[in-house]
This record gives structure tokens, C-alpha cells and sequence, in this order.
């Protein structure tokens, strides 16, 4: 269990070296101060994972370092049952002029771990690296890949009670991350905690059970992953407008008493939203691979010159199952003159695996590149939610939707 309370972190600026001399010969301030964080709490329990997320320069990086010890905290309280090992920044704790098993044995010593321990593990670290022969030679000579394949085996045998996963992650091969994920779920599910950090908004989804997100050092939200994404996006978008109203995110409650966020400009609103089926009945659940229609009416409160509309389709969890919207569809959209009503229907077959699958729409304007827009009107998250149930006929599988395999057998 891991117990932070309060903690904060500043730096020193200069503006040239000279400053810092400057400062202790005449006793007068020649640097600004930077908070990287204020007052950060949380608690992460056995067997719990937390993310961190939020954009470059909000703090993530700055609190994984303090709770590995590399660098103090100025205020504040860490509390950690046990040892805490992670993959932070690649190269950290390692001398690039030893060769992989030295290093091996350095770093597991800076990890709190005896040499006999090494020795017995030693074979394991080295299998599941994976990188051959280099493990004999110097890490110098090593790809950012074959580095992060060592520093991740060396930290997750050293049995460590939590676990940090940074960006540092992601520099790996497809297959090796998948192997790395693989590992990561089972220390979880053995009890392990993990903070986990990443711009992989779906992993945060999957792998957390709760979410901090941090903006110049602040905390703005601690909840579950699935509205945490979801503000952050809008914090995003926020980023992306153009327009001359200003983007507001806000949080509001789910028909069934959860918490998501809005994402809106005031400049278009939602008259109405209903899940149809093929004779046009409003429904609340439908059978796998039925037609469904997505029906909702839009008014726009300002003359809008090339208006788009879009769907979005996630399964219990948050995680992503179809989205697209008409311009990424190559559909002309008509301009909207201010008071009109249009009304959008997006009509298709449901192939998904029983479950809750939430319903979330967008409107935008002026499309460019590769679905972006200049101004990003409304994103309505969780509108409503539709219950899909089994068909009767349909092949026993397992996954997300049925791909309707056609099979030979010779």
C-alpha cells in the first residue's frame, strides 16, 4: 500500500549560470521558481492501479521520481509498504560502459536486492529480456528497445510491493509490450500496486482502477479512468479550438448515477437523442448483429459554414469500439444557418458481444486533414447506453464483436 500526503515540488530557473553565482554572492533572488507540484495526495492500494494522466509538463513525470527516490520532495509525506521499483526514464541506473550483466548487478543492487538474490534470478531477468548475446556486451551498444526490454525485466523480478510504469514503455516492439502488459496484469492480480502513466488513453482504461488528472502541477480531478479520459480529452480539444467562444468542460451526472464530462462552446445544443430499431421504434437494448439507428436532432445557435456530425461507441470500461463522424466519412454537410434544426441518423448493424456499450455525439465545424476541425462545438459523452443480448443462432465467441469467420476444413 502506498500512502502520498501533501507532497509539493519546486525548481530553481536561471537565466545563465553566472545567476546562480550571483545569487549566493549578493544574496538577492536571480532565478524564478518553477512549481512542477502542489500539494498531491492519493493512496493506491494492494492490488490497485492508478494513472496519472495529463499533457507534457504537467507533473507525471516529477512524481514517479520522488516516489522512486531519485529525487525529494520539498513538502509533504510518502508512505510505501515495502519495495518500489519501476520503468522511468530510459538509461536511469545504468552505466552504458558495463555490459548487460553488470549492469544487471548494479541496478538490482540499487533496487534493494542482495547478490544472492541476483544470482537466482539472474536467468530469469536474461530470458525475459530477450536480447541474445548483448546481454555479454556493453549497454552502449544497445538499441533504446533492447534497453528498455533489460530495465523492465531487471525491475519487475526484483519484487517490488509497486510498480511505475512510465512512458519509457513505449519505445519497445509490439510483442514485447504485450509481453510487458502480460506481466504487469499478473503482479497485479498477485497483489502488487501499480502507477502507471501513458498517453495510451484505452491502456489507462483497461489496466487502472482509478485516475488522477494533473495540470501544471495540480491535481484537477481524482475518479475513475473512464471520466478522467474523458475530461482530459476535453482539456484537449480545449487546446485544438480556433473559434471565438471558449471551450468549457464540464462534469455532469450519467442517467445511471455516474459521473461523466461535456465539452461544449453554448453554440449548439441537443434537442434530442433516440436508439431506433428497423421499424423505427424507440428502443433500449437490441439482439447482436440487429439494425440499430442512431437518431439525434442538433440546433445551432450561430451560422455554422461546414458543420459535422459524429458517433461515438464505447463498451462498459470506456474503451473505444467504433467512432467516425461525416467528414471523416466524406460526407458534404449542408451550412446551418442560426435557429436551424438538423437532424443526423446514423444507421448500421450491431455485431457486438453482449454488454452495455455507451453512445457519446459530436458536432464540429470547418474540417481539416485527417478529422480535425477548427472548431470543436460539442462532444456529449454517455448520451444514452444500449443493451446488446446474444442472438440465439449466432457462434459461441469471445472479444469485442463477431467477425463472422467462414470456415474450411479439409
Amino acid at each position: 500500500m502506498m500512502r502520498v500526503k501533501g507532497i509539493s515540488k519546486r525548481f530553481k530557473s536561471y537565466h545563465s549560470p553566472t545567476d546562480r553565482l550571483k545569487e549566493v554572492v549578493f544574496r538577492k533572488k536571480y532565478h524564478r521558481e518553477i512549481v512542477a507540484l502542489e500539494d498531491i495526495s492519493f493512496e493506491v492500494q494492494e492490488g490497485e492501479t492508478l494513472g496519472i494522466v495529463g499533457q507534457n509538463g504537467a507533473g507525471k513525470s516529477t512524481i514517479l521520481k520522488i516516489l522512486s527516490g531519485i529525487l525529494l520532495p520539498d513538502t509533504g509525506s510518502i508512505k510505501i509498504d515495502g519495495k518500489i521499483t519501476g520503468l522511468l526514464e530510459l538509461g536511469t541506473g545504468f552505466n552504458p560502459e558495463l555490459t548487460g550483466i553488470e549492469n544487471i548487478y548494479m541496478n538490482g543492487t540499487f533496487l534493494g536486492m542482495s547478490r544472492t538474490e541476483i544470482d537466482q534470478k539472474k536467468p530469469e531477468i536474461v530470458g525475459f529480456a530477450e536480447i541474445g548475446d548483448f546481454i555479454y556486451e556493453p549497454i552502449k551498444t544497445y538499441s533504446s528497445g533492447m534497453l528498455m526490454r533489460l530495465a523492465f525485466s531487471i525491475a519487475i523480478h526484483a519484487d517490488p510491493k509497486c510498480f511505475l510504469v512510465d512512458e519509457a514503455l513505449s519505445v519497445g516492439d509490439a510483442y514485447f509490450q504485450q509481453k510487458c502488459m502480460r506481466k504487469i496484469i499478473d503482479f497485479k492480480n498477485k497483489g502488487g500496486s501499480i502507477i502507471f502513466i501513458s498517453h495510451d488513453m484505452n491502456s489507462v482504461k483497461t489496466l487502472c482502477d482509478s485516475a488522477i488528472l494533473l495540470d501544471k502541477g495540480h491535481i484537477l480531478d481524482y475518479s475513475d479512468p473512464k471520466s478522467i479520459v474523458d475530461f482530459y480529452h476535453g482539456m484537449i480539444l480545449q487546446k485544438s479550438h480556433m473559434g471565438d467562444a471558449e471551450v468549457e468542460v464540464k462534469k455532469i451526472c450519467t442517467k445511471e448515477g455516474g459521473e461523466t464530462s461535456s465539452t461544449s462552446t453554448g453554440e449548439v445544443r441537443i434537442v434530442s437523442f433516440n436508439i431506433l430499431n428497423e421499424r423505427n421504434e424507440v428502443i433500449s437494448y437490441v439482439e447482436s448483429e440487429q439494425i440499430v439507428k442512431f437518431v439525434y436532432e442538433i440546433e445551432s445557435l450561430k451560422n455554422l459554414v461546414e458543420p459535422h456530425y459524429g458517433l461515438h461507441v464505447r463498451d462498459n470500461r470506456g474503451v473505444s469500439v467504433f467512432e467516425t463522424n461525416t467528414y471523416c466519412m466524406g460526407i458534404e454537410t449542408p451550412p446551418l444557418k442560426k435557429g436551424q434544426i438538423v437532424k443526423i441518423t446514423y444507421e448500421m448493424k450491431i455485431p457486438l458481444s453482449a454488454g452495455n456499450y455507451s453512445i457519446s455525439i459530436g458536432v464540429a465545424n470547418k474540417g481539416y486533414d485527417r478529422g480535425f476541425f477548427e472548431e470543436y462545438l460539442l462532444m456529449a459523452h454517455d448520451v444514452e447506453i444500449l443493451k446488446v443480448i446474444s442472438k440465439d443462432d449466432s457462434i459461441i465467441y469471445s472479444g469485442v464483436f463477431n467477425m463472422n469467420p467462414q470456415v474450411s476444413v479439409q
